[in-house]
C-alpha cells in the first residue's frame, strides 16, 4: 500500500507510478489495524467570525484546538471523544470539522470496528464554542460487517450539516466476478443544526473504495459532491452530484474522461470549487499515460474545459479554492529530498495559471494539504510531522461578481 506513513523516500516516488499508486486491491481497507498515537490526517476550517479550527487525532481521541491568530498559536487540544476508541486518520480518511453560521461546530470520522475491514461514521457536536462535545453518534447503521468510512462535511446554505462517506457494503457479503463494484457514496443532513440525522441515502452507480469525497456549497445553497466513480470495467473517472435533501432523484455524472483503468484504489480524491458565477473547479489524479495532477472546468455529462496538466510523477493530494475571479491550486510533490507544498493561481476564473511555486517544505511525513478562505484570501492548511501550519498565499482574491 502507498502510504504518507512510510518514510522513504523512494518509496514514496515509486508510489507516484501508475499500478503502484493503486495503493488497494479491489476490496476494503483494514481499518480495524490502525495504530494509535499522534496521526498525520488532520482537516482545518475557519468559523464566521475568523477563528480557525483544527482537528486530529492521538491515543483514540479526535481532538481539536483552535486558533484566533492565523495559526500561531492553538488553545489546549479537547477531546471530541470522552471515552478512547480506534480512529482512523490515516490515508485518505481524517477527522472531519465544519462550523455552522450559529457557531456550533461539527466533527465526523471513522471508527474502525473490532473485525478486520469493518468501520463506521461517528459524528458529534459542540454548541458552547468547543468547550464540550454531544455523545457521538453513528450515522453509517450499526453493521458490524460494515465498511464505511472516508466521511467529508459542509454546510448547506440554510446553515445545516450535510455529511457524506464511502459504503462498502457487508464484508461478508462474497465479491462476485463481473459484477459491478460494490461501494457507493452515501449521504445524509440534519434539519436541527447536527442532533439528528436522516436516514442514509444511496448515490446511485459506484465509487472508488478508498478516495476522499470533496464536498462544496453551491451558490443556490445546495451542496455538490465530486468522488471518483467506478464505470464499466474499473475505470476510475470522476463523478459530480448534488446531494439532494427534498425528496428529489439523486442524478450524478461523469465529469472526466480519461479512461484510467485500475483494478485497486489510487487513494487520490479529487478537490473541488464553485464559484460565485457557478463555475466548477476540479483537480484530480489519473495515471492513464503517467502519473499527473490535473485541472479542468467540470461540465457534467461533458469532457471538462480549460484542462491543464497541474503536475507529473511525485505530484499528488491536490486542492483547489475559488473566490471571485481568483482561482488557487496546491498540492504536495516529493523528491529525493523531502516534501514539497506548490501552488498555482489563476486570476481569470482559471483560463491561465501562474508557474508553480514552492510555498512550503518538509523533510518529515507530510499529510494532504487543504484550501481554505477567510475574508476573500486563500490559505493553505498542511500538517506535517513537526507540526500544523497554515501558509497565507500572496494576494488578495479577486472580487466577488
Amino acid at each position: 500500500m502507498c502510504s504518507r506513513r512510510v518514510p522513504g523516500f523512494a518509496f514514496l516516488l515509486a508510489c507516484s507510478m501508475p499500478l503502484a499508486a493503486a495503493a488497494h486491491q479491489a476490496g476494503q481497507m483494514d481499518m480495524a489495524a490502525m495504530d494509535q498515537g499522534p496521526s498525520l490526517g488532520a482537516s482545518a476550517a475557519f468559523g464566521p467570525d475568523g477563528r480557525l479550527w483544527l482537528a486530529t487525532a492521538r491515543d483514540g481521541h479526535v481532538q481539536l484546538r483552535h486558533s484566533d491568530d492565523l495559526g500561531k498559536h492553538f488553545s489546549a487540544a479537547v477531546d471530541v471523544n470522552r471515552t478512547a476508541e480506534k480512529i482512523d486518520a490515516h490515508g485518505e480518511n481524517r477527522p472531519e470539522v465544519s462550523v455552522l453560521p450559529d457557531g456550533t461546530v461539527s466533527v465526523a470520522w471513522t471508527h474502525p470496528l473490532a473485525k478486520p475491514w469493518t468501520s463506521e461514521v461517528r459524528f458529534a457536536r459542540s454548541i458552547d464554542g468547543g468547550e464540550s462535545f454531544s455523545k457521538p453518534i453513528t450515522l453509517s447503521g450499526n453493521n458490524p460487517n460494515g465498511s464505511r468510512g472516508f466521511a467529508t462535511l459542509a454546510v448547506a446554505g440554510n446553515g445545516e450539516p450535510v455529511i457524506a462517506w464511502i459504503d462498502n457494503g457487508d464484508v461478508n457479503t462474497p465479491k462476485i466476478p463481473g459484477k459491478p463494484h460494490a461501494a457507493s457514496l452515501f449521504y445524509s443532513w440534519s434539519n436541527d443544526g447536527g442532533k439528528t440525522f436522516g436516514a442514509p441515502r444511496r448515490m446511485p452507480g459506484h465509487s472508488c473504495e478508498c478516495c476522499r469525497i470533496a464536498l462544496v456549497r453551491e451558490p443556490d445553497g445546495r451542496v455538490a459532491a465530486l468522488f471518483r466513480g467506478v464505470y464499466g470495467d474499473n475505470i476510475r473517472d470522476h463523478s459530480l452530484a448534488v446531494l439532494d435533501t427534498d425528496g428529489k432523484p439523486d442524478d450524478p455524472a461523469r465529469v472526466t474522461f480519461s479512461g484510467w483503468q485500475v483494478a485497486a484504489c489510487p487513494e487520490q480524491g479529487p478537490g473541488l470549487a464553485i464559484g460565485s458565477n457557478g463555475v466548477m473547479h476540479g483537480v484530480w489524479y489519473e495515471a492513464k499515460n503517467g502519473p499527473a495532477i490535473w485541472y479542468g472546468q467540470l461540465d457534467p455529462g461533458h469532457p471538462p474545459k480549460h484542462v491543464l496538466k497541474i503536475g507529473g510523477p511525485g505530484a499528488s493530494h491536490a486542492d483547489v479554492a475559488a473566490h471571485g475571479d481568483s482561482v488557487w491550486i496546491v498540492w504536495n510533490q516529493v523528491n529525493a529530498k523531502g516534501y514539497q507544498l506548490l501552488e498555482r493561481t489563476s486570476r481569470d476564473d482559471g483560463i491561465t495559471f501562474s508557474a508553480p511555486r514552492v510555498i512550503a517544505e518538509s523533510k518529515v511525513a507530510v499529510y494532504s494539504p487543504q484550501l481554505l478562505l477567510r475574508d476573500g484570501r486563500a490559505y493553505t492548511a498542511w500538517n506535517t510531522a513537526d507540526g500544523f501550519r497554515l501558509i497565507a498565499l500572496h494576494g488578495a482574491a479577486g472580487k466577488a461578481p
